[in-house]
């Protein structure tokens, strides 16, 4: 399995020049690398310099240098043969309830269809064995939390949704239709939803494994240091890794003696900048990437980029070494069990959570997981929960009269 990387930051701090530098440098160190885009904007052609058009299929790569690979991933690779099935079945729904064709067609858009498409092909490149790594230039951060929120998302609707189908099928399908005139789905559609679902398990796992992390690119300024605190806070939330951040456009330090007054401020600025993002992601390796005197293009200049970037404080984490994932933990407390997710950069008061039958719903700065609770668990009830150190722990008693029953 290769290791892959994902890259992502606010829109404009250059995480697409980050993520092309990263993968030209490990190229050139003899490691078998793909540098895929999920950006809707696919500027990663710019960056090397090439001609990258969105591929038809997961397997449509360009050979920017020997070794290196790329390929950018739109709406329409690889996804649309499959939802061409469910599309017409939907399709055959509306018809017979009587809805427009002209609306029908746009409400069987595929919702996510990048998304979708993006999940496909990392997953499928993942598995072919052709490359060591894999480097994702992601879309924009609130783009980013959306693709590594669909896995577990569509992922448990198609668990809920495929056993209801199935004893449709089986009990209603002759009533249904004879009653309403709208067919029921057939064993080609389920199958496709089968596909997807397993996909989505597939990809979780893969982007939540020791193989998987996620680089948070920015700049020392105080707007885009915000917003990435949300985002190391989102991602722990989904349970996926952030082995480094990387200060990107640094500013060479000020000559000594030296009372420009532009450059003295920025200095300063950019130096507070850095203290807040050292204290802000404690733990984490931070990369700081210098501002270059001319605009990093093509293989040469992405390599020197990458050559220039140096860690603050601590090693550079390998690119090709597995990772510690913030995983959630449920342990036994004599009586009673406790789930601990880490959940960093928060307070209690900026956490909601409800129980909901099996599931535990947890939003947070507008990002909401559903953790469907372990089979103890769901015996038991939330007794309190509490928000320190980096971690969400939340306490669950027996339900005497569950446990009792042995349900």
């Amino acid at each position: 399995m290769p290791r892959v990387v994902l890259v992502t930051g606010k829109g404009g701090v250059g995480k697409t020049t980050t993520a092309a530098a990263a993968a030209v440098h490990a190229t050139r160190a003899g490691i078998r690398t793909l540098v895929m885009s999920t950006d809707a904007a696919h500027s990663l052609g710019d960056a090397l310099d090439v001609d990258l058009r969105t591929a038809r299929t997961w397997r449509d790569t360009h050979e920017v240098t020997p070794g290196l690979h790329a390929l950018a991933v739109g709406a329409h690779t690889a996804v649309e043969a499959d939802w061409q099935v469910v599309r017409d079945y939907l399709l055959g729904v509306l018809d017979a309830m009587g809805v427009d064709p002209v609306v029908a067609d746009e409400l069987t858009s595929l919702p996510g269809a990048e998304e979708v498409a993006a999940l496909a092909a990392l997953a499928h490149q993942a598995a072919a064995g052709d490359w060591d790594l894999v480097v994702v230039d992601c879309a924009p951060t609130a783009e980013t939390l959306r693709l590594l929120a669909l896995p577990e998302v569509l992922g448990w609707h198609l668990d809920r949704l495929l056993p209801a189908q199935r004893r449709l099928l089986t009990v209603l399908r002759p009533a249904a239709s004879a009653a309403t005139g709208v067919p029921p789905p057939g064993p080609e559609v389920l199958g496709v939803l089968r596909a997807w679902r397993d996909l989505m398990v597939g990809v979780r796992a893969l982007l939540t494994s020791p193989r998987a992390s996620v680089r948070v690119v920015l700049t020392p300024e105080r707007v885009v240091i915000a917003e990435s605190r949300r985002v190391l806070t989102s991602l722990s939330l989904h349970g996926y890794a952030v082995d480094a951040v990387v200060v990107n456009r640094l500013l060479p330090a000020t000559a000594p003696g030296d009372t420009d007054p532009w450059r003295t401020a920025w200095a300063s600025a950019q130096e507070s900048g850095l203290l807040r993002v050292r204290e802000s992601f404690d733990g984490i390796p931070v990369l700081c990437a210098p501002y270059l005197a001319g605009e990093p293009i093509g293989a040469d200049a992405l390599d020197a980029l990458a050559a220039a970037t140096r860690a603050d404080g601590r090693p550079a984490p390998d690119l090709l070494a597995d990772v510690d994932v913030p995983g959630m933990r449920v342990e036994a407390d004599g009586e009673d069990f406790v789930l601990t997710l880490p959940l960093p950069l928060v307070s209690a008061g900026e956490v909601e959570m409800a129980r909901r039958d099996d599931d535990l719903v947890i939003a947070v700065g507008g990002q909401r997981r559903v953790v469907t609770l372990p089979s103890v668990l769901r015996r038991c009830v939330v007794d309190t929960a509490a928000v320190g150190n980096g971690e969400l722990r939340v306490r669950f008693e027996r339900d005497e009269e569950l446990w009792a029953s042995g349900r």
